[in-house]
C-alpha cells in the first residue's frame, strides 16, 4: 500500500513540476493557423470599403448654392450622427485591412483601368514591396485623418467633421500619387 501511495505521489510530483502542459489538439492546431485569413485585395478594399464609407463623410456636410437658394446639408438627428459614425469607423479600420503582410494589391490578372495614367496593379505592386514602411505610414496617414473626422462626430462637431474631410482627402491622394499615378506631387 505504501508503495503504490509513494509511486502516485512521485507521479503527481512529477506532473506539476512541468512547465507548460501540452496544448489540447484544438489549441495546437489554433496555435499554428495564422491569426487572419487574406481574402480582399487591396484594390478590393479600396472599392469595398475605403471609397464608400469616405464619401459617406464628404457627402455628410455640405453647402449647395443654387437658383432656388442655400441647402446646408449635414447631420441632425442622432440616427443621422450614428450612420455617418458607422462609416467613420469602417474607414479606421479599413487602413488595418490596407497593411496586413501578404495582402496583394489587386486580383491576379486585373490590369489598370487607365494605363496612359496610373500604373498597372503589378507595378504598384512592386512599389509596395519595395518600400513597406511608406506603405504602412500612408496606411497610418489616413488612420489619423479619419480618427479625427471619428472623434468630431462624437462631439457632433459639424465643422469639426468637414475639417476632417479635407484631411482624409489629402491622405487619400498622397497615397495615390506615390502608388497609384506617381507623376503628380504629394500634397502638403
Amino acid at each position: 500500500m505504501y508503495a503504490v501511495a509513494a509511486a502516485a505521489l512521485l507521479f503527481g510530483a512529477a506532473a506539476c513540476s512541468s512547465s507548460k502542459p501540452a496544448p489540447a489538439p484544438a489549441a495546437a492546431a489554433a496555435e499554428s493557423e495564422p491569426a487572419y485569413r487574406l481574402t480582399g485585395t487591396i484594390k478590393e478594399i479600396m472599392d469595398s470599403v475605403v471609397d464608400p464609407n469616405a464619401d459617406v463623410l464628404w457627402d455628410s456636410v455640405s453647402t449647395t448654392i443654387n437658383r432656388q437658394g442655400t441647402t446646408e446639408k449635414q447631420p441632425r438627428s442622432d440616427e443621422d450622427w450614428k450612420n455617418v459614425r458607422r462609416s467613420a469607423l469602417a474607414l479606421v479600420e479599413a487602413t488595418n485591412l490596407l497593411v496586413i503582410p501578404g495582402r496583394k494589391v489587386a486580383p491576379e490578372g486585373d490590369k489598370s483601368e487607365n494605363p496612359e495614367i496610373e500604373l498597372g496593379p503589378e507595378q504598384m505592386q512592386k512599389l509596395v514591396d519595395a518600400d513597406r514602411g511608406k506603405w504602412v505610414n500612408n496606411a497610418h496617414g489616413l488612420h489619423d485623418a479619419a480618427m479625427v473626422a471619428l472623434k468630431a462626430i462624437d462631439k457632433k462637431d459639424v465643422k469639426g467633421l468637414m475639417d476632417a474631410g479635407e484631411n482624409i482627402d489629402n491622405a487619400c491622394e498622397n497615397c495615390h500619387k506615390q502608388y497609384w499615378y506617381p507623376d503628380e506631387k504629394p500634397v502638403s
